[in-house]
């Protein structure tokens, strides 16, 4: 069974590195004609997936807009998730889950056990209740062949206080951030070949908005890690920019966009996601370059 970190680095080989949001919120429902129901966001989901086949190799599914539906939004998303899956993508269930022991455990079942109706490919969590919290979902999401992301700088501005704050705890080292922190403290399970391209299966949420400096984030934290980068598109980072934005790094991003391309509407999301393409590819092409 290949590794999640192998399986995203054959996507990103074959098609690129652009992720499209499936992110069904109730303005886009509406400019797509669509219910504000579970049934509309079923049909959402399963346009932007038929769009994306082929396309992309990631989707990343905002587990909220379905769940505002209750058990009948579950069923739309479980569909929704089946049918990427079917078709080749790699889902990354964006549901930030985050606790201890048997609950934790019961979220691990939920997203990443395979056969579980609610079966992602990986999912993003918070590590607000400490790193250690989530080492037994690493655990599991490794058994699985899985992957997991972690929440360490996100793009929101009011994060940067919490998380570029020193921790105080004597594990870390001296001035050490709790964003730099927390991806250390998930790293174990990345040993991978970072020199040959090698990806782990604990990535890092890392807004493509941050300046990973602000938040003291270290390159050591981030070898073998794939890199979840909202912010592009809507919130205002550029796709041709992501080589400026994450340097060396940049190989190891999985570039999301929403809004972006999800406002091109069901007869503009195609070209939308090519055009999106044809930009992250173009950027790359020149970071190797340089």
């Amino acid at each position: 069974m290949n590794g999640f970190g192998d399986r995203l680095r054959a996507a990103f080989d074959e098609v690129g590195q652009l992720c499209v949001g499936i992110d069904p919120h109730g303005g886009l429902l509406q400019a797509w004609g669509l219910p504000a129901s579970a049934a509309g966001v079923r049909e959402f989901g399963l346009r932007v997936v038929d769009a994306c086949r082929g396309r992309v190799g990631v989707v990343k599914p905002q587990v909220a807009f379905f769940e505002r539906f209750g058990s009948a939004g579950f069923a739309a998303l479980e569909e929704v998730q089946a049918a990427a899956r079917a078709a080749g993508l790699l889902v990354i269930a964006d549901a930030k889950r985050g606790d201890i022991g048997s609950t934790m455990d019961g979220y691990a079942a939920a997203w990443l056990e395979p056969g579980s109706p609610l079966e992602a490919d990986a999912v993003t969590v918070s590590p607000y209740l400490g790193p250690a919290s989530l080492r037994a979902t690493i655990a599991a999401a490794v058994r699985a062949g899985k992957g997991v992301f972690v929440l360490a700088a996100t793009s929101n501005p009011e994060a940067v206080g919490l998380q570029s704050a020193e921790v105080t705890v004597v594990a870390a080292e001296r001035g050490q951030t709790v964003a730099d922190w927390v991806a250390d403290g998930v790293a174990w399970a990345n040993r991978v070949p970072a020199d040959a391209g090698g990806l782990g299966p604990v990535g890092l949420v890392v807004g493509a908005t941050v300046d990973r400096s602000e938040v003291g984030l270290s390159d050591g934290s981030l070898r073998g890690a794939p890199l979840l980068a909202p912010g592009f598109g809507a919130q205002g980072a550029g796709l041709r920019d992501i080589g400026t934005i994450f340097g060396r790094f940049a190989p190891q991003v999985v570039a999301s966009a929403s809004r972006s391309v999800l406002a091109s509407g069901p007869d503009g999301i195609v070209a939308a996601i090519d055009s999106h393409n044809a930009e992250l590819a173009d950027a790359l092409r020149e970071e190797n370059r340089g």
